[in-house]
């Protein structure tokens, strides 16, 4: 199976302050190796031959990284430069890269996991669904919702009290955060225009007519890295 995989590293890393003030998040160091170095070389581990990169804050950088190190897979640059398209329009404007392959793993470039990224591709490419979204029960201010057939239904924001929902409003559902990690086949969103979208946007939109479940991980580790206490925190696990 040629695995395929696209990490999303184009964010501004915004809430990680000075420590993306000169380089990209996707290139900032955990214990001496950088977040897409690690997640690089855990994809390859798990036997992910493709692997597309998104680009937009000091892309240049993440060119120039990738430039001299050397991989053992092929590596694409999807090249959002000129507009970040946000976590689903980046998707969409990667989708020429994956026209020969059956299902992309989606992986974003500030979590670190030692999920089964492999045997999850793997069950998925053989499910019959259009997308899995690796979730988790843990506390976040955004969850997902799904019902008993583990199927998405909606989304709801914890803080100020507002959902989104792929039909009409259900009264029994459960909530589980996105790990920031999931699975789909790319004609799922074939024919979507090139523009800023926000993934689970387009899943809710998808869901009408597509079956996209929800799939629980417990890896013994999983950590975001989002703000400097994160990171304090991972770098000193690590």
């Amino acid at each position: 199976m040629n695995r395929t995989a696209m990490i999303l590293a184009a964010g501004l890393g915004t809430r990680l302050k000075e420590l993306t003030a000169d380089k990209p998040k996707a290139l900032v160091e955990v214990a001496g190796k950088t977040l897409l170095e690690r997640n690089i070389d855990n994809l390859i581990q798990q036997g992910f031959g493709i692997i597309v990169i998104n680009i937009h804050h000091f892309g240049e950088q993440v060119i120039r990284f990738l430039a001299t190190h050397r991989f053992d897979a092929n590596i694409f640059i999807s090249d959002e430069r000129g507009l970040l398209m946000d976590t689903g329009g980046g998707i969409v404007q990667a989708l020429p890269f994956f026209h020969d392959t059956e299902a992309v793993l989606i992986h974003n470039v500030d979590i670190l996991s030692d999920v089964d990224l492999q045997g999850h591709y793997d069950r998925f490419a053989a499910s019959g669904d259009e997308a899995w979204l690796l979730t988790q029960d843990r506390q976040t201010s955004r969850k997902l919702l799904f019902d008993d057939q583990q199927k998405l239904v909606g989304w709801r924001n914890i803080n100020d009290g507002t959902f989104k929902w792929v039909d009409e409003p259900k009264v029994q559902y459960k909530e589980l955060a996105f790990s920031g990690m999931h699975i789909f086949k790319p004609s799922l969103f074939k024919g979507f225009p090139w523009q800023r979208y926000s993934i689970i946007d387009l899943y809710l939109q998808q869901a009408k007519n597509h079956t996209i479940r929800s799939v629980e991980i417990n890896p013994s580790y999983w950590f975001d890295i989002g703000k400097i206490d994160d990171y304090n925190r991972i770098n000193s696990f690590f």
